[in-house]
């Protein structure tokens, strides 16, 4: 993975995350034969493109950026014969090197990519007072009339690059892109960010080309990413791929030692009592399995609800849940124009239990809050398109979540990653531990405890396939398009519950605990009936992060 040397820090040498380039734990299985998938490249209709993930360190800062490490600047390396290069490389020296930029060409002999006509000088690290490498030159690509540049080059000498370096892309091969992520930065001044495209989704068509943009913290970048004007449909993986794909990346989910309310099947939910309820009319309908008698449709109106049955037992029999029957609901959608798959894994839980409140010291276990009946969870992997490999896992938690990188996930059995879940509100964390939502300066917060105990689950054991957006013979059990509320919308006296901390806290801080409170997500405090996946904002869009 290129030319990475040891590191100066400090008073001696110390080797840095970066110089070690991250391979998953074990190696890639051959996957069965299909149409576009893991082939190598993907043609965007005319200009194709392949993912590379070797590189050649080109210029390092030990300073700035995230945890004040520095980062180091990539040329892709080696690039296979035909392919140009779109851009360089970068990441904060914090992690172990692992990334990817994309080459490309064009197909038939078509003028998807020209030389640039010179260079824009944006910076130089010569005037920089810290330790680096040498010095390092940041240069914009001038594009000729009707062609976008998609990255910067980043050299080590002073001397204008040659135009043969680099190639910018026919404007309607291009869409908008945006900041995606801290790199790394000299001060306000300069910064280095990584790129994505504006609009993410199943349906859309802007492709990341794995480059950085660089200058003023508030400055539009000058750069575009790549678009995909063929279906995305063409380069993802089909049902045998997919089944494939879970069997070698489906996540683990470690449960809390002290965990009450286990996840269960949604049959097993509703064979056990589970009960629809419509607005107005006092007799609630049980529901079968496969929720085929539900509503379809719709919206959550508070027409119709789902609760549990009256009877005290029966109520807390199906809270635990039953981790036996549990299956996990996988979601299959192309992204980033069909470059990526991301598996959206989901996790039905009966019962989310009380919150507990974190006020300095003091720990106070609501009584209700933030109960609700039916938790809709979930883990999404994201897998490359061109090579099958497993680049992010976002861990949603709440209202939203976090992607983590390949290289920072913890992995069991191969190549599985682990997600520990919370406490009674199950929201899944990459690493066990504590989250407090709220202002952890002031150390004001709802508790997310995560521990490895004796209960886990393997969501490839037992899932199914209920969705594929780019696929019309996956057939989606009923319940998937019942839109209503899987719990009854509940309304707690949170000033009385707080009332009871209040008193115990001085009047300034008992302010503070009010506001932190008030800006809290209604879905964590319980408030809100929970609707099923398909409601999510994510479910044909990105995965929104915290």
């Amino acid at each position: 993975m290129g030319n990475c040397l040891s590191f100066c820090r400090g008073r001696g040498i110390r080797p840095l995350p970066v110089e070690t380039a991250f391979r998953l734990p074990s190696a890639l299985p051959s996957w069965p034969p299909g149409e576009g998938f893991a082939k190598g490249t993907i043609d965007l209709g005319g200009l194709e493109v392949c993912q590379i993930s070797s590189f050649t360190k080109v210029w390092a800062t030990h300073e700035g950026g995230p945890d004040d490490f520095g980062a180091t600047f990539f040329n892709p390396s080696p690039v296979p014969s035909g392919f140009c290069v779109l851009g360089c490389y970068a990441q904060p020296n914090r992690k172990p090197l692992f990334g990817w930029v994309l080459v490309g060409r064009d197909v038939a002999a078509g003028a998807a990519l020209k030389r640039p006509v010179g260079y824009t000088l944006v910076w130089s690290s010569e005037n920089m007072n810290s330790k680096k490498d040498g010095d390092g030159y940041f240069w914009l690509p001038l594009a000729p009339q009707g062609y976008r540049a998609v990255g910067l080059l980043v050299t080590s000498s002073p001397e204008e690059p040659s135009p043969e370096e680099i190639r910018c892309v026919q404007e309607d091969h291009t869409d908008v892109c945006e900041n995606d992520g801290w790199v790394w930065g000299a001060d306000d001044s300069f910064n280095v960010h990584g790129l994505r495209p504006a609009k993410r989704g199943s349906g859309a068509a802007g492709v990341c080309v794995g480059t950085c943009t660089a200058g003023p913290s508030k400055s539009t970048s000058a750069l575009w990413c790549l678009k995909n004007k063929k279906s995305p449909a063409a380069s993802m993986p089909n049902g045998i791929q997919i089944d494939a794909l879970m069997r070698t990346y489906s996540p683990w989910i470690h449960f809390h030692p002290e965990e009450r309310y286990l996840p269960s099947s949604v049959g097993w939910f509703f064979d056990h009592g589970a009960l629809l309820y419509k607005k107005d009319d006092p007799a609630p309908m049980p529901v079968d399995s496969e929720g085929s008698n539900l509503p379809q449709g719709g919206s959550t109106d508070g027409a119709f609800w789902l609760d549990l049955p009256e009877d005290d037992a029966a109520r807390d029999r199906i809270k635990e849940g039953h981790l036996p029957s549990t299956e996990a609901y996988v979601h299959a959608k192309p992204m980033l124009g069909g470059t990526f798959t991301d598996l959206a894994v989901w996790v039905f839980y009966p019962f989310n239990g009380p919150a507990t409140l974190k006020v300095g010291s003091l720990n106070v276990a609501f009584r209700k809050m933030g109960e609700h009946i039916g938790d809709w969870e979930h883990v999404t992997l994201r897998v490359s398109n061109f090579t099958g490999g497993l680049w992010r896992v976002y861990f949603a938690a709440h209202s939203a979540g976090t992607w983590v990188d390949a290289s920072e996930v913890e992995f069991k059995c191969g190549n599985k990653p682990v997600a520990y879940s919370s406490l009674r509100g199950h929201a899944a964390y990459a690493k066990p531990g504590l989250v407090l939502n709220g202002d952890e300066n002031l150390c004001i917060g709802i508790r997310d405890d995560t521990a490895r105990g004796g209960m886990s689950m393997d969501t490839g054991k037992k899932y199914r396939l209920v969705a594929a957006d780019h696929q019309d013979e996956v057939v989606a059990p009923p319940w998937l398009d019942y839109y209503r509320g899987w719990g009854p919308k509940l309304s707690f006296d949170i000033v009385r519950e707080l009332e009871k901390v209040g008193k115990l806290l001085p009047p300034k801080l008992r302010e503070k605990l009010e506001k932190v409170v008030e800006g809290l997500p209604k879905q964590l405090l319980g408030e809100e009936g929970p609707s099923g996946p398909k409601e999510k904002r994510t479910w044909s869009g990105d995965e929104v992060s915290s």
